[in-house]
């Protein structure tokens, strides 16, 4: 179970196709050099309220103490699975460092997990374009930029400095067949390796 794996084994829940909701903040230095993406992972109402429940019941450790280990095992799963993200600039995939800046933690009653995804490589973006997809490869979790009303928060994507770029959020556009197939997966099922890519929105700095 997909859930269970990214969150944490002895977490798991019978919940499929949750969903996060999400935001990215492109991380450039003084010359607008891209180094890395910040991104906050927002948990559905439904899970965080389980993880909690389940963080309340561990005896003799705090609330702050479990999300601390679950933050380090929410990290070490996702390394597996690269952090759930591809990034291209221009025509090049992008490869990642070690996450070691990241936190988990109760906000609003969601669970919340924060962390910096360093490039292996840092990117002059004058030029170029970045684009990133963040998703769940199974689609057992659906990963969503914030929204505000029908459109993505102006919040759900923010680089820092190079004010000349034009950000934007593009819909997944899947096939109605692979919709198709998303919908009759059961509810303890994953979908085909790969099958997420298609619903994923894609983040795009445009420096051009």
């Amino acid at each position: 179970m997909v859930v269970a794996s990214l969150l944490a084994s002895h977490l798991a829940m019978a919940h499929p196709h949750g969903w996060i909701d999400m935001s990215v903040r492109v991380i450039t230095d003084d010359n607008g050099v891209a180094t890395g993406l910040h991104q906050t992972w927002r948990m559905d109402p439904f899970y965080s309220l389980v993880v909690f429940e389940e963080l309340q019941q561990v005896p003799g450790g705090s609330m702050e103490e479990g999300l601390d280990q679950l933050g380090g095992e929410i990290r070490d799963n996702l390394a597996a699975q690269h952090y759930f993200t591809e990034v291209r600039i221009g025509s090049e995939k992008q490869s990642f460092g070690d996450v070691t800046e990241y936190t988990a933690l109760e906000r609003d009653g969601r669970l919340t997990f924060m962390f910096i995804l360093p490039l292996t490589s840092s990117q002059p973006l004058s030029g170029q374009v970045l684009e990133y997809q963040v998703f769940d490869p199974t689609y057992y979790i659906e990963m969503v930029h914030e929204e505000e009303g029908d459109e993505p928060s102006p919040q759900a994507l923010i680089l820092n400095g190079e004010p000349e770029c034009a950000l934007s959020v593009l819909p997944a556009d899947p096939d109605p067949e692979l919709v198709m197939q998303a919908a009759l997966l059961d509810t303890d099922e994953e979908g085909e390796p790969g099958l997420g890519r298609h619903f994923a929105e894609t983040g795009r700095v445009d420096c051009r």
